[in-house]
């Protein structure tokens, strides 16, 4: 079988020899067969796009995270591999129905969908990603949907659009702690805001839609602005947190200042559920949609 090449750079450049806990798993399962899946439909996913480590163990579980909007984005953030490039509000009007009948013929009762940033569009790419959640539900009625959005330009018309049709998971990475944002993010990102956003979701889509963000380790922040960045999330009302190592792209990428062991992750997982998330992932190879399908479903059976 021929495999994948994983486009995530092990070792990271520029950032010497890679600890002995972060290893990659060589593809096996289902891995051809969600391979031809996504290439027979045209089917963009981040766990290429942004060389994802965890590429084979996902897609040899038989899940992948697809990519909507394209595959390029309008921002240039310092630590992500996606493609910078402005695509002048061209979409492709068939994403929706590609990705409906992908998900219908994978049989999946989880599926995580995101997107690049589109700033180049009016509303962010929010009505393309409501006719694609509304096309799921009604192709695949039973399959549970979690959507990863941008800031969608900060706009709360853009938000309710987007929640016209409602994903049973509504996600948005913080990324960082506060201090790093701006150098880690795009200059139109913001830590304020993406917090903002996250609290609009729990204001526009009620109290009982479930809401995750992300933070990535190892750039430079210490255990108290990690703490702060926990309270500040669960002030905006999110749900469910993951925790994950930082790894460089390349050289031109944002630089790994520390690999955080196994064990810290352990720390910060029991940290973050005691600021009372219903629901922590961490570990060094953990990424926003790792494994999410587990963590909504252990959340739930804990009673969020």
């Amino acid at each position: 079988m021929a495999t994948e090449p994983l486009a995530a750079p092990l070792p990271v450049v520029g950032a010497g020899r890679l600890p002995s806990w972060i290893s990659v798993r060589p593809p096996r399962g289902q891995y051809p067969e969600v391979r031809s899946l996504l290439d027979g439909l045209a089917l963009g996913t981040v766990c290429r796009e942004a060389h994802c480590p965890n590429l084979s163990e996902c897609w040899s579980a038989g899940t992948a995270t697809l990519l909507l909007l394209g595959t390029d984005c309008t921002r240039r953030c310092g630590f992500c591999a996606v493609r910078t490039r402005s695509p002048h509000g061209r979409l492709d009007p068939t994403e929706p129905a590609r990705v409906a009948e992908g998900v219908r013929r994978w049989g999946l009762r989880y599926v995580v969908l995101t997107q690049v940033c589109r700033d180049d569009l009016p509303d962010g790419g929010a009505g393309i990603l409501a006719e694609t959640v509304a096309r799921i539900r009604r192709e695949s009625p039973g399959t549970l949907i979690e959507l990863l959005v941008g800031d969608l330009g900060g706009s709360p018309e853009n938000l309710r659009t987007l929640l016209a049709e409602p994903p049973d998971v509504l996600a948005h990475n913080l990324e960082t702690v506060r201090r790093l944002s701006p150098t880690v993010r795009d200059r139109r990102a913001g830590y304020a805001r993406s917090l903002e956003l996250l609290a609009q979701v729990k204001e526009l889509g009620g109290p009982g839609q479930v809401t995750k963000s992300s933070i990535m380790l190892g750039l430079g922040e210490d255990r108290g602005e990690l703490t702060e960045s926990f309270r500040d999330l669960r002030g905006s009302g999110v749900d469910l947190l993951t925790l994950g190592q930082y790894l460089r792209p390349s050289a031109g990428h944002v630089a790994v200042e520390r690999y955080v062991t196994p064990g810290e992750f352990d720390e910060l997982r029991s940290g973050a559920l005691a600021e009372g998330f219903s629901g922590v992932e961490a570990g060094p190879l953990v990424r926003s949609s790792y494994r999410a399908e587990e963590l909504y479903r252990r959340a739930a059976a804990r009673g969020r």
